[in-house]
């Protein structure tokens, strides 16, 4: 086992990993039959909706910015995304009905893990070799 080193070095796949995420979360009230369901306790009912989407669109465009040119902030961005999509439910009032609340939930938590690896991966890389990253 001491050539073993599967998750010592970030991979091209978890940015295409990371950017099906975001596409899976743009088209996830879509693809659990909520689109249009009259959730949110702010204002707006489609706010719920339009925070996915954006959500979904910034996991999808850091993950392509990581796999163009590496760097720590988006991976601490992704972080920070995949932390709101845990949460989202509960903020925004669908935490009650309906399977959204479990696929964003879920979600969530696959992109915060995955963000964490890729970042503790790249923790003690240089500048130079973040900026390798990509060739």
């Amino acid at each position: 086992m001491s050539g073993f080193r599967f998750f010592d070095t970030h991979r091209k796949w978890e940015d295409w990993f990371g950017m099906l995420l975001g596409l899976l979360i743009v088209l996830s009230p879509w693809l659990t039959g909520q689109p249009n369901y009259g959730f949110g306790t702010l204002s707006e009912p489609g706010f719920a909706i339009l925070c996915t989407v954006l959500a979904g669109v910034f996991v999808f465009g850091l993950a392509q910015m990581e796999y163009i040119a590496l760097q720590r902030w988006e991976e601490a961005g992704e972080m920070a995304l995949g932390l709101w999509l845990i949460a989202a439910p509960y903020l925004l009032g669908y935490s009650a009905s309906g399977m959204l609340r479990f696929w964003h939930t879920g979600i969530g938590g696959v992109v915060f893990l995955l963000a964490v690896l890729k970042l503790w991966q790249d923790w003690n890389l240089t500048d130079q070799e973040l900026a390798n990253h990509g060739q």
